[in-house]
C-alpha cells in the first residue's frame, strides 16, 4: 500500500472510495471544503439527517458517477490523534473491499495541513501493518493505492511531512517485526546477525558486535551471569550515527536497551502462564534501534550512540543461582536475591559502557519491570531518571507525539532499600512496593555523576495497546520511538 499526495486536485484521484471530513461547530454539522457535488449527493440521502458528525461516525452515499463516498464525522477540535485513531480504523473498515481510496485532505487539514497529512500517513502506514510471516496463508489487503487529495498547490514541507511520517511508520513497523519474532527465531546471536545486516543499508552508521570475549574483557560480570544459563552467546551491538557537519561540539546522545530475548526467570522460574509473551522482553532494544534507525534515514545533526544487551535468561547446570555475588563493569558487587530481576543486571553493564563515551545524555528503555503495570496500567510508560531538565524535555516530546509517559519519583530511601549487606548491592528491594523506581534507583548505581540519564519503563506499552487504532491489539506496537525519536531530532 502507498500513501500519495495529489495536489491542484480538480476532482478526486480515486474512483472507487472518497472520504471526506465532517467537524462540528456548536451541534451544527460543518462540511468545510466540500465541493457542491458532494453535499448534493450527501443531502439527497433521505437518512442523512441521523448523521450526527460524531468522532468516527462513517456514514456512505454515491456520487451519480457510482464512486462511493464516505462522510467521517470528527466532532469538534479533531486533534491529530484523533485523526490517527479515526483513519487508522476506517482503513482496516475497507483495505479489503476497495483498490484504491481517495482522501479529501481539505476536509480534514484543521490548524496545519502539514501536521494532518503526518498524521494521517502514519495511521495508514502502521495500521496497515500484519506479522504474517508464519501464516500459510498471507495478510495481502486489496488496496494499493491512497491519495491525499488537494485543491491547494503542493508544498515542499506537505512533501517532507508525507516522507517523514512514512519513515517513521517503517521504523516502528521494523521494531515490530523484531518484536513479534519467535524465541526459536530470534536469540541473541541471530539478532545481532539481523541488525547489523539491516545496520549495513543505513548512511554513515558503524555497526560492532561485542561477543563473550569482549565483554569478559570490559568485565561485564552482570551481563555474563545473565546468560551462564543460555544455549547461547551473549552480543552487545554497538551502533553509531555520524551526522555529516559533525564538529567538536555536536551533540552526542547514546541509547540503551534491554535485549532478553526470552525470559523464563531463570532458577527463580517464572510460573507457566507469565512465562507466555516473554519473548516481548527485547522490546526495550527494538524501541531504541527504531529510534536510532528512523534518526539516521531522516539525517539528525547530532552523533547517536545506539546499545543493545542481548541475551536471553534460561536454566541449565551453569544457570546463576539466587544468592550469588557478581561484579559489575564499573567495580561494585551486586548479591542476586532474584534471578528473574535479570534486566537490570544487563542494562547496569551496558549503562557503565555507555558513561565511557561521555556523552551528553543517556536514554534506556527497557520492559523492565511488571509493576510498572500496576502503577500506570497498560497504557502509559514510566520515566525515571537523575536530571529533572532531561524529564521535562523528553514529557514535552511525549505529548507531542501524543504518547503517554508519566514520571515517576526515584527517592533517597528508594536508593538505600538497594544497599546489601553482603554486597555494594543487591538487585531487588525487600518490599514489592515501588517496584518500577526501585529498579530505577538501583540502575543509578550505574551511571557516571554528571551525565544526565533516562529510563523508560515501557513494560506495558511494548505490547497489545488495544485502545490505539493504528496499533495491533496483540504483538508489539512500536510506542516510545516516536518519543525518542522527537528528542533525538530536536536536542
Amino acid at each position: 500500500m502507498k500513501v500519495q499526495l495529489n495536489f491542484a486536485a480538480k476532482s478526486h484521484k480515486s474512483g472507487q472510495l472518497v472520504l471526506i471530513g465532517v467537524s462540528k461547530k456548536k451541534d451544527k454539522l460543518a462540511f468545510t471544503n466540500w465541493p457542491a457535488n458532494y453535499l448534493d449527493a450527501f443531502k439527497k440521502m433521505t437518512n442523512s439527517k441521523t448523521f450526527k458528525g460524531t468522532p468516527g461516525e462513517i456514514f456512505y452515499f454515491a456520487l451519480p458517477s457510482g464512486t462511493t463516498m464516505a462522510a467521517m464525522g470528527m466532532g469538534e477540535n479533531a486533534t491529530l490523534e484523533n485523526i490517527r485513531n479515526q483513519m487508522a480504523s476506517f482503513y482496516k473498515s475497507v483495505k479489503e473491499k476497495y483498490e484504491d481510496m481517495s482522501i479529501v485532505l481539505d476536509s480534514f487539514k484543521g490548524k496545519n495541513m502539514d501536521e494532518t497529512i503526518g498524521a494521517i500517513t502514519e495511521a495508514l502506514y502502521l495500521a496497515g501493518y500484519h506479522f504474517d510471516k508464519y501464516l500459510s496463508k498471507k495478510n495481502n489487503s486489496l488496496m494499493k493505492n491512497i491519495y491525499l487529495d488537494s485543491s491547494g498547490k503542493k508544498s515542499e514541507k506537505a512533501q517532507e511531512n508525507l516522507d517523514k511520517a512514512e519513515v517513521i511508520s517503517s521504523c516502528m513497523n521494523f521494531a515490530r517485526d523484531l518484536v513479534n519474532e519467535p524465541p526459536n527465531v530470534l536469540n541473541s546471536e541471530t539478532y545481532a546477525k539481523e541488525i547489523e545486516k539491516d545496520a549495513h543499508s543505513l548512511k554513515r552508521v558503524k555497526c560492532q558486535i561485542l561477543g563473550r570475549i569482549d565483554l569478559k574483557k570490559e568485565n561485564m560480570g552482570m551481563f555474563l551471569a545473565v546468560n551462564a544459563g543460555s544455549a547461547h552467546e551473549p552480543r552487545l551491538v554497538h551502533l553509531t550515527y555520524t551526522p555529516a557537519k559533525a564538529q567538536k561540539n555536536t551533540k552526542h546522545i547514546v541509547l540503551v536497551g534491554k535485549g532478553l530475548t526470552f525470559d523464563t526467570g531463570g532458577y527463580s522460574l517464572k510460573p507457566g502462564d507469565s512465562m507466555k509473551g516473554m519473548k516481548y522482553d527485547m522490546a526495550g532494544s527494538a524501541t531504541v534501534y527504531g529510534a536510532f534507525r528512523a534518526a539516521s534515514m531522516l539525517g539528525a545533526d547530532i552523533k547517536i550512540t545506539c546499545l543493545m544487551g542481548l541475551t536471553d535468561n534460561a536454566v541449565n547446570e551453569h544457570a546463576i543461582m539466587p544468592d550469588s555475588i557478581v561484579t559489575a563493569r564499573n567495580g561494585k558487587t551486586v548479591e542476586i536475591l532474584n534471578t528473574d530481576a535479570e534486566g537490570r543486571l544487563v542494562l547496569g553493564d551496558v549503562l557503565s559502557y555507555a558513561c565511557d563515551l561521555k556523552p551528553d545524555a543517556i536514554l534506556d528503555a527497557a520492559t523492565l519491570t511488571g509493576a510498572v503495570l500496576v502503577a500506570l496500567g497498560s497504557e502509559i510508560a514510566g520515566l525515571m531518571g537523575n536530571d529533572q531538565k532531561l524529564m521535562d524535555t523528553l514529557l514535552k516530546h511525549a505529548k507531542s507525539c501524543d504518547e503517554y509517559l508519566w514520571q515517576l519519583p526515584v527517592i533517597e530511601p528508594f536508593k538505600k532499600e538497594m544497599k546489601s549487606k553482603t554486597a555494594d548491592l543487591k538487585n531487588i528491594a525487600e518490599s514489592r512496593f515501588a517496584g518500577s523506581a526501585k529498579a530505577a534507583a538501583f540502575l543509578e548505581n550505574f551511571v557516571t555523576e554528571g551525565i544526565p540519564w533516562a529510563h523508560f519503563d515501557i513494560a506495558g506499552v511494548a505490547e497489545g495497546q488495544k485502545h490505539l487504532s493504528y496499533c495491533p491489539e496483540k504483538g508489539g506496537s512500536g510506542i516510545m520511538v516516536r518519543t525518542i525519536l522527537s528528542y533525538l531530532l530536536n536536542v
